[in-house]
């Protein structure tokens, strides 16, 4: 029920007071209880939430809304895409998205960037439940900027979020406990990079901290059995607590790192025909995906590669004709 204030006025102008009532809520779905209506409604695959929006305010407020968000993710029925950050031949920075599940499989352009991170470089990209953000960066005129850009996959829009306590760029980006941390890097003196700032969403700031003994030369970190980690050679991902590297120092060749033995054990190679480094890599589940240059990508279950120095058996995104740079890629549920 929705409470509603109306307020009744005389002929004369005076107000009489003023008198509340109850109005009912148009339901989600006609004829059905709304926590009903939902459970229908959290089936719906997410490449139609943009239509649903569409078919009434309410309905577009579930939508963008946490609800949908919480309980699609509550009763596993979240779907992952993945968010391509990359760099066109006029130097510009773009972004795709891809839907792993869609038959069609293909590589769509996000529109409408925050204009002024365009030309920029070193930025930080990274994604907090329903939202990616892009933090930082500078330009050959432009010295390391402190501000960030917000985009809500559930809105399709991007805003102006608030700046990083420090301003940088070139620095190492990761997500761990529910905070963003944005750690080292470049910046406007000499402190920046022996320091961190994270963000945290309850609160919607950014603190700021220091230490001596931070490294200034962090390029990656990932987050393994709940630490920040780094000093591997290569692009990194997570699957099932186990991390892998792709050494491209010899062609493309998956590595996974054996934490009983504590030693690298190598995977398989990827043809040479489906990769085009540098690249980067995500997880969708139990499948690595090796997103290089032109956005070509290359699929591997890592649940049936088997150990050794063979060719891997995998699947490949159709062939692209873009030469665009992958500068990160990050995995978005709904």
């Amino acid at each position: 029920m929705q409470e509603v204030s109306i307020e009744i006025e005389n002929p004369e102008g005076r107000s009489e007071g003023i008198s509340r009532m109850r109005q009912p809520q148009e339901p989600l779905i006609r004829g059905l209880p709304d926590d009903i209506a939902l459970l229908c409604l959290a089936r719906v695959p997410r490449e139609y939430h943009t239509v649903l929006k569409f078919v009434s305010r309410r309905w577009r407020d579930l939508v963008h809304g946490e609800g949908l968000h919480a309980h699609r993710k509550k009763h596993n029925l979240d779907e992952t895409w993945i968010y391509a950050l990359c760099r066109d031949k006029f130097e510009q920075v773009c972004c795709y998205v891809l839907d792993p599940n869609s038959s069609r499989r293909s590589w769509k352009q996000m529109r409408e960037l925050p204009s002024r991170s365009l030309l920029r470089k070193g930025v930080g990209f990274e994604v907090l439940g329903k939202r990616l953000y892009l933090m930082g960066g500078c330009r050959w005129s432009e010295d390391a900027t402190d501000e960030t850009y917000c985009y809500d996959a559930s809105k399709n829009s991007w805003t102006e979020a608030n700046p990083l306590s420090t301003a940088r760029c070139y620095f190492a980006c990761e997500v761990l406990g529910q905070k963003i941390y944005a750690i080292g890097g470049l910046g406007l003196n000499s402190s920046v990079p022996h320091s961190w700032d994270t963000y945290d969403p309850c609160t919607n700031n950014w603190t700021s901290h220091s230490d001596g003994n931070i490294v200034p030369e962090i390029e990656d970190s990932f987050v393994l059995d709940a630490d920040m980690v780094s000093g591997w050679q290569g692009p990194a991902v997570v699957v099932d607590e186990t991390l892998y590297v792709l050494d491209e120092s010899s062609g493309t060749r998956l590595m996974m790192w054996e934490k009983d033995l504590r030693e690298w054990v190598a995977i398989g190679r990827l043809s040479p025909l489906l990769t085009r480094p540098p690249c980067k890599l995500v997880a969708v589940g139990k499948s690595i995906y090796v997103i290089g240059k032109g956005r070509r990508a290359v699929v591997v279950d890592v649940s049936n590669a088997g150990n050794g120095g063979g060719m891997m058996v995998s699947s490949s995104i159709p062939k692209l004709t873009s030469n665009d740079e992958i500068i990160n890629c990050k995995c978005l549920s709904i």
